[in-house]
């Protein structure tokens, strides 16, 4: 890999000037306004909510360094940067809470039981923010960060919870979360290992299941039937979320055509349509569901993108809290397993995250497909 101090970056500079013109010639091209009035409102309100519940060290009553770095990543997408504007101080104390327990190992985590969960979130917003701004800080450990997740890969290309390689990878979720931090690290100018890719790309893929065959047989015969990305290998837990990861991984590491993504794509549809609605004022879906499913409608882009973003949009605008005290008011209340104060910070950093995309302030939303790591993956096999 190449030392922080190496990286080129011109990432600050494509925020400022491609970031307003992408999200305008989105709304132009297009038949609908991906931001509104009243979803710019409601950012804005859960921005001050997290503001306003953030406490002195920097987290929100939880020392879970992923919950902190989604904090911080909810402020980063809306276009505040460490130091300046409305928000900069709330995005340094986040940053600065994660650099100040990051582990000499290069492992950002504190609690135990979620290591390589929470170090693939908070490297991956270490990633965002050390494309917005070449933070000096943030280049040295997010350097550490990345090798641990090259060291700690297991043999099939998954990983485990724990930071050290195991013989097979535990589940898709952890995947996912290497494969954010991965590719942001490609967006920030840092050259992966392309094996490590490569072999990361073969475990998704093992973790999608056809409906009519087993999960192992030749993909022409896979292809005969609906199917989905599972967080087991073998079928185990068919979510949405896991629907959704498995397309965030085949597009983080540009395998756009990979005819597995049409079919889990349908799967998302079907799941927007039916949760957002006007019947529905309750939050659409958990945090983490929603995470995922914002991610891989916009990487899917096109009439997929139209179609179902303002859905998932105005059905979040309409669940948010608008009354209440300040523990209350511009949140969104906790729909999954997160609960207590940590989950409505959860949630509401998601809802805030999802809500500001079609700003494209974040160096990962920048290019739809964007072929850095494609090259990369190219070079390996020259």
């Amino acid at each position: 890999m190449k030392s922080a101090n190496r990286w080129h970056l011109s990432c600050s500079a494509m925020v400022l000037i491609l970031g307003p013109l992408l999200a305008g010639e989105a709304r132009a091209d297009s038949p609908f306004q991906e931001l509104t009035p009243q979803s710019e409102q409601a950012l804005e309100r859960g921005l001050q909510w997290l503001a306003k519940n953030q406490e002195a060290d920097g987290n929100w009553s939880s020392n879970d360094m992923g919950l902190v770095s989604i904090g911080a990543l909810a402020f980063l997408s809306a276009g505040h940067t460490p130091g300046k504007g409305q928000y900069g101080e709330n995005v340094s104390k986040a940053l600065d809470y994660v650099l100040r327990n990051a582990k000499p190992s290069g492992l950002l985590n504190i609690a135990g039981g979620h290591d390589m969960y929470n170090h693939g979130l908070s490297c991956f917003v270490l990633g965002q923010a050390y494309g917005m701004t070449s933070d000096a800080r943030v280049g040295p450990v997010l350097d550490r960060a990345l090798k641990l997740i090259v060291k700690t890969q297991c043999r099939d290309g998954g990983w485990d919870y724990t930071a050290m390689p195991q013989q097979n990878g535990h589940d898709l979720s952890l995947a996912v979360m290497q494969a954010k931090a991965l590719r942001s690290a490609v967006d920030s100018g840092l050259e992966v290992p392309p094996e490590v890719i490569e072999l990361a790309i073969r475990s998704v893929r093992q973790h999608y299941t056809p409906q009519g065959c087993a999960y192992n047989a030749p993909e022409e015969e896979q292809k005969k039937y609906p199917g989905r990305f599972c967080y087991s290998v073998g079928g185990g837990n068919a979510t949405p979320a896991m629907a959704a990861a498995g397309v965030v991984c085949m597009q983080e590491f540009a395998q756009y055509d990979d005819w597995r993504i049409e079919k889990n794509m349908q799967v998302l549809e079907d799941e927007i349509r039916q949760k957002c609605n006007d019947k529905n004022t309750q939050v659409p879906f958990d945090a983490y569901t929603l995470y995922y499913i914002g991610q891989a409608m916009y990487q899917a882009g096109g009439a997929r993108w139209k179609h179902n973003y303002p859905l998932l949009r105005d059905s979040l605008v309409a669940s948010q809290a608008k009354s209440g005290g300040v523990d209350t008011y511009g949140s969104w209340q906790s729909g999954g397993q997160v609960g207590g104060k940590p989950g409505q910070l959860y949630q509401t950093a998601v809802s805030c995250f999802i809500l500001a995309m079609p700003n494209r302030f974040l160096p990962i939303l920048q290019e739809g497909k964007i072929e850095s790591l494609r090259k990369q993956l190219q070079k390996g096999k020259g």
